[in-house]
């Protein structure tokens, strides 16, 4: 926790700072800021847990990586928010033992909020427990998405939202995903969707919404791995009648990418 709250006070104090930016694919960028905190989180890790393996956004896979644990780090979530001044932004990271998240943690400096999971002890915004919604329908329903990197995936998923349209409340697209899965966890968004994510960005947000009574499966309806690019986060309830009303659509059945 100490450490998460570490990093969140170098990107609070970066935020407004001059940057260097660098593209790394289509929508895709990093900042030095990016690298300059996950050098900081990387190398307490490796300094505190040797025999640990790591898998990191910007660095890859290092250390015992073929261990039994692994620490799964995203320095900065939201990169393209920070570097245009949106304060909606994040840093996370995970802890799994063979592929199975056990511990997840997502600061968001913006705000000054910690939301962590550990397996067996629920999840907590700061020290409030949480819970995924409560809603028994998607009518009355708020629910995230971010675009990502697959054009025909993000076109998709607008086709996707237009079909639901009006059938819920609400749609965001606030451009953090383990934001976005932190905040279904907790019922901010009654259900939270993406179709193309990395470990990184979905590792804490897998046991924070399972410990807060929910459920998280990839596009097929099957549950979620740390090799899953899709997720659907929300109550069983909710993320059923998801399944249900959106079963053909291309954002369902288009190829993985």
């Amino acid at each position: 926790m100490p450490l998460m709250r570490q990093a969140g006070q170098v990107l609070r104090e970066r935020f407004h700072s001059k940057m260097e930016v660098t593209v790394k694919g289509w929508a895709n960028i990093v900042t030095d800021v990016d690298y300059e905190v996950e050098r900081l989180v990387l190398g307490q890790v490796r300094e505190q847990f040797p025999q640990c393996g790591i898998l990191a956004e910007e660095s890859g896979a290092g250390g015992a990586a073929s261990g039994e644990w692994t620490w799964i780090v995203d320095p900065l979530d939201g990169t393209r928010n920070y570097a245009r001044g949106l304060p909606h932004y994040c840093t996370t990271m995970a802890l799994a033992q063979h592929g199975e998240v056990k511990l997840g943690v997502t600061y968001d400096p913006s705000r000054n909020e910690l939301f962590w999971a550990e397996a067996g002890q629920g999840t907590w915004r700061d020290g409030e427990r949480v819970q995924v919604s409560l809603a028994t329908e998607l009518a009355p329903a708020t629910m995230g998405t971010d675009m990502g990197y697959s054009d025909g995936l993000a076109a998709d998923a607008l086709a996707l939202l237009g079909t639901l349209w009006p059938g819920m409340q609400a749609i965001r697209v606030m451009g953090s995903a383990a934001l976005g899965v932190a905040y279904a966890a907790q019922g901010r968004y009654d259900l939270y969707f993406h179709h193309k994510l990395a470990p990184w960005d979905i590792a804490a947000g897998i046991i924070m919404t399972q410990e807060a009574g929910g459920v998280v499966t990839d596009r097929d309806g099957k549950p979620i791995t740390l090799d899953s690019p899709s997720i659907i986060a929300s109550s069983r309830t909710l993320v059923d009648e998801f399944l249900r009303k959106t079963a053909g659509t291309p954002w369902r059945m288009r190829p993985r990418q």
